[in-house]
């Protein structure tokens, strides 16, 4: 990502008031929450690897994701010094691909904000207070009705319904408010991240 280049080397300078340790103890207490008190975490925009050492000290085998080469060298040294076996990946953090299946995706500090292209960031402002979304899943994913992830189009939701050829695919619609809205990508699924406790009115077609 360009506009961490050269700005590498003094990013942790800048960064010297975040408090790490805080964060990952409160992630750590997180993690526990859902019985994750061991196993692969992804550290997506991992950066130079703070949060993603600590947690390493903490037990859970890491893997680090960033798409700026420069903040990675500099995680690679922190790696060098403390010895601990983390995996660190040059990818963006839109489009990654993993070696396994991870317990946990942890992301923290300004990440989010790179989520989006300008373009998603536009529509997301002309959104409307009150979105109607759609989740299309089978017996296999019905588990999952309140996940984070939706769509603005029940075409797409039926395209998902319809993955495995089964009889047992439904569509689910709901409501969300803009303000619980994480993200959007537009592409060819208009994928809309949600804070899926406050979803709405969720029901089956």
């Amino acid at each position: 990502m360009e506009a961490y280049t050269g700005f590498a080397e003094v990013y942790d300078t800048f960064m010297d008031n975040v408090p790490y340790e805080k964060w990952a103890e409160y992630v750590v207490g997180l993690l526990k929450k859902y019985g994750i008190e061991d196993g692969l975490v992804l550290d997506l925009g991992c950066g130079t690897g703070s949060l993603t050492e600590l947690l390493a000290a903490k037990g859970y085998d890491m893997t680090g994701v960033d798409f700026s080469e420069e903040m990675l060298e500099i995680a690679m040294e922190k790696k060098r010094q403390s010895g601990y076996d983390i995996l660190y990946l040059l990818q963006d953090m839109r489009e990654f691909e993993l070696y396994g299946t991870m317990r946990a995706v942890v992301s923290i500090c300004d990440s989010m904000n790179y989520l989006m292209s300008e373009e998603e960031l536009e529509a997301f402002r002309n959104f409307p207070d009150e979105l109607t979304v759609y989740r299309g899943v089978n017996q296999l994913s019905q588990k999952n009705v309140r996940a984070f992830s939706w769509t603005l189009s029940p075409e797409v939701a039926e395209r998902f319904a319809n993955r495995f050829q089964t009889d047992d695919r439904i569509i689910y619609r709901a409501n969300i408010n803009k303000k619980d809205v994480f993200a959007y990508f537009a592409g060819g699924e208009a994928e809309i991240i949600v804070n899926p406790s406050k979803l709405k009115k969720v029901t089956a077609l």
